[in-house]
């Protein structure tokens, strides 16, 4: 049977993979697109199994957004320049996307979730094959709440999403930009841990001169106190000059109205991940029996 151009058309479509593997996959079942298709993301799998083990720390943070619910993914790749590619780029948004339309939970199950005709898990496979790196879903946050809800991605790098009680939905986005610039740990100064504070105590009081130790205990503390009552406002949401107007605290902003932040989740790309450092001219000198 003729491989028409067509025919590899509808193929390339369908699977995503390059003219020369289509209309490989073609001829090797005579035309027919679906064993083609078939064989595809069989090929894919393999490929990705290959892959599996290299070290994926770039990549993309997807967001969804519709009403109430909202969902942030990261999806990672080995490096930067397939980041930006436009087939990784597409499969973000579609992962995404899915991920808020199915209810996915949990990576896991996200992966079993259909794009289309195929599964994220076998897209994810096609698209190894594609690009030639490593692909992951690694990681998912999910808001779905009666209260404002704002979803905000910062270069496709940096990923929050907040639930906002009261004021509206662009002091709930205005919020979203300032976690994404200043990465508070916590919201506000009852959700610091006691073993936190305790640690800076002991720090600060290290730092302390012999001179500022010896004053009475009562002035002590208060010094104390002070420095800790910064620390707390420096790692916590409320307590931070506020990034869109930072003549205000975010406690001041959310009270002027009448708001508080009920949850928040923040996502960068590659956080937490070991990053293999390549030393091509240690390689090359290794290879060349030079070192």
């Amino acid at each position: 049977m003729e491989i028409t151009a067509s025919l590899v058309k509808e193929l390339r479509e369908r699977s995503g993979a390059g003219m020369m593997e289509c209309k490989k996959a073609l001829t090797e079942t005579q035309g027919d697109v679906e064993i083609a298709m078939e064989n595809l993301r069989k090929s894919g799998l393999a490929k990705a199994d290959k892959k599996a083990g290299r070290v994926a720390a770039e990549g993309r943070i997807a967001l969804a957004h519709e009403g109430s619910k909202a969902v942030i993914v990261e999806i990672n790749s080995e490096s930067d320049f397939v980041a930006k590619d436009d087939s990784f780029i597409a499969f973000t948004k579609s992962v995404a996307a899915t991920a808020l339309s199915s209810g996915a939970a949990d990576i896991e199950t996200l992966k079993s979730a259909k794009i289309g005709g195929a599964t994220v898990e076998e897209t994810r496979a096609a698209l190894i094959a594609k690009v030639g790196e490593n692909v992951q879903l690694r990681r998912l946050a999910k808001v779905d709440s009666a209260h404002h809800v704002a979803g905000y991605v910062h270069a496709g790098r940096i990923g929050v999403l907040v639930e906002l009680k009261g004021g509206d939905a662009e002091l709930a986005k205005g919020i979203a930009m300032h976690i994404a610039a200043l990465n508070p740990p916590y919201i506000k100064a009852t959700d610091v841990p006691a073993e936190f504070v305790a640690k800076e105590k002991e720090i600060e009081l290290a730092k302390m001169s012999d001179k500022d130790k010896s004053k009475p205990p009562e002035i002590l503390e208060k010094i104390i106190a002070g420095k800790i009552a910064k620390i707390v406002n420096e790692v916590t949401l409320t307590g931070q000059a506020y990034a869109l107007n930072t003549d205000q605290t975010v406690d001041a902003v959310l009270k002027a109205a009448n708001a508080e932040v009920l949850s928040f989740h923040r996502l960068a790309v590659g956080e937490g991940i070991e990053k293999v450092v390549e030393d091509y001219a240690a390689e090359v000198m290794k290879q060349a029996g030079l070192a």
